[in-house]
């Protein structure tokens, strides 16, 4: 009698309940520090802003896997564990910790082929490399895309303001923190490999390229000292 082999070894229940999972590991990472976890020194890289950016990037990935080809539920499953040791670990070893920890669930909770398993762990352990993404499995590599695709655009912009006032930087810097965006934008551009994620950061830089625009014309570069110069000229000449 042969083995009945699921065309998806993971059910929409199945993944939900991993979501619910990512989600309170994530917030029993922090719940203990008083000050906010390991990256407090970024208030918005909480457990609430990990695990968004964790299902932002589960929805390009997923994105990106169905147009190339790629295996979708090792890809997706890969990217809900990719950052669940963020807040825990160190960077340079909360891929090999996530890995760990996606290991321990997927053989803990239902009957996935070691295959499967693997290649999940194999992909969470790799989405930290920096090097040529044609070494690595497609499903890695959907997943590398993703991560840094979640980076740029509205959301990376939206990030680089609410940074500049941690760093007590004033609206008036605001097209240059954007500009930092725009960089990362085009080293995205020379690093991903598939057109999927090729045409998403054309797409996003553009709509940056705009929203920095949009500042530049809104906001005036005269610098605080010359406005002061400004409003004393004309009250002395009133």
């Amino acid at each position: 009698m042969g083995v009945e082999i699921r065309e998806s070894p993971v059910s929409d229940e199945e993944f939900e309940a991993m979501q619910e999972f990512v989600h309170d590991y994530l917030a029993a990472s922090v719940e203990n520090e008083d000050e906010g976890g390991r990256m407090r020194w970024y208030p918005w890289h909480s457990a609430e802003y990990r695990f968004n950016h964790i299902l932002n990037v589960v929805d390009i990935a997923t994105k990106i896997a169905r147009k190339e080809g790629a295996n979708v539920d090792v890809t997706r499953v890969a990217a809900l564990f990719h950052d669940i040791a963020k807040l825990e670990a160190e960077q340079d070893v909360h891929a090999e910790a996530g890995a760990r920890i996606a290991r321990e669930y997927l053989t803990a909770h239902g009957d996935y082929p070691e295959s499967f398993v693997e290649q999940v762990c194999r992909a969470v352990e790799d989405h930290s490399y920096q090097g040529d993404l044609s070494n690595l499995s497609l499903e890695t590599r959907c997943l590398i895309e993703a991560d840094i695709l979640d980076k740029i655009g509205a959301n990376g912009t939206a990030l680089m303001l609410l940074r500049m006032g941690y760093e007590s930087r004033t609206h008036m810097d605001a097209a240059e923190m954007v500009d930092r965006v725009i960089e990362r934008g085009e080293d995205a551009k020379d690093r991903v490999e598939s057109d999927t994620a090729e045409s998403i950061v054309h797409q996003r830089l553009k709509r940056t390229r705009w929203f920095q625009e949009w500042l530049e014309a809104e906001v005036a570069e005269m610098d605080t000292e010359e406005r002061l110069d400004d409003v004393a000229t004309g009250m002395g000449d009133s």
